[in-house]
């Protein structure tokens, strides 16, 4: 397959990717009015993580037998999987759904401040000031202190902080170990704790509505999950990653659709800022990289 058709598909995957990760997300916001947070989790989890065993026992490749470094990075990893699904959820269900997605959508640019200041990773002086652009249209949008402020924001950011810990504790781990026994291991370990949660609060009826939207949930993150790394193992990483940001024009649709919601003006400009600086990074480390091998 030569590299134009290989970043054809890869562009694809990368879209259908997000649109599954975003239907994912628009099906938790629905049971919003229905289940509790963490009893939604723990059954989203239940079917998650059977879905996956079956997956990963069809594909193989699935091992149990890892150094105890990696064993420790895992399960920290899971700590943050934890902490980005709660605060993550917690906001979509009290917030617009599009302005929750487009908080996450700086989450490229603060892997990359993370990786400059905890792993050593070079970044120049022209990503550093895209970096703190993108951050400043993160705040067009949370706007602390104003009008429309509301604290899910904070709750945004905070799964951004935990998907950044997530991503760095994943560039730690060996190369030999399986992504479907570290994605088995993360999603049986959410479910474990929020079915623990769930045994503190009442649980709601599950209505007809609520198991559909619980199975459609499940089956979304997995195709979510398959297509991103699909995507990632097709084509030049630096032409199929800027398309991850078609999560946002997802939301944006489906918050209109199904929630009847639409961002105001200044949240579609710290949109767009986030966007426009995230691309440019992707970009700028894209000819990086051509320098180096040149």
């Amino acid at each position: 397959m030569d590299m134009a058709k290989a970043n054809t598909r890869g562009v694809l995957m990368m879209i259908a990717s997000m649109t599954f990760f975003t239907l994912n997300d628009a099906c938790m916001k629905a049971l919003s009015g229905t289940l509790p947070l963490s009893q939604a989790l723990f059954l989203r989890g239940i079917s998650t993580t059977l879905l996956m065993l079956g997956l990963a026992i069809a594909l193989g490749g699935l091992t149990f037998r890892l150094p105890r470094r990696d064993w420790y990075l895992i399960a920290m990893r899971s700590v943050t999987e934890i902490g980005s699904a709660y605060f993550f959820i917690s906001a979509i269900y009290n917030m617009p759904f599009a302005n929750a997605t487009a908080i996450l959508q700086v989450l490229p640019l603060s892997i990359t401040l993370a990786g400059a200041i905890f792993l050593g990773e070079a970044v120049g002086w022209r990503r550093m000031l895209a970096i703190l652009i993108g951050f400043s249209g993160v705040m067009l949008i949370v706007r602390p202190g104003f009008d429309g402020f509301t604290t899910y924001s904070l709750y945004a950011l905070a799964a951004v902080v935990a998907v950044t810990c997530r991503d760095l504790l994943s560039r730690q781990l060996s190369k030999d170990v399986p992504t479907m026994t570290v994605a088995l291991f993360n999603a049986a370990t959410v479910t474990v704790v929020f079915g623990l949660g769930s045994m503190t609060i009442d649980w709601a009826p599950i209505t007809t509505p609520a198991l559909w939207q619980l199975g459609g949930a499940s089956v979304f993150i997995i195709g979510g999950y398959i297509f991103s790394v699909s995507a990632m193992r097709i084509g030049e990483i630096a032409v199929i990653a800027p398309f991850r940001y078609t999560a946002l024009l997802s939301a944006l649709l489906l918050g209109l659709i199904f929630f009847g919601e639409w961002p105001d003006a200044l949240t579609l400009l710290g949109s767009a800022i986030i966007v426009a600086t995230g691309v440019y990074t992707f970009y700028r480390e894209r000819s990086i990289a051509k320098q180096a091998r040149a």
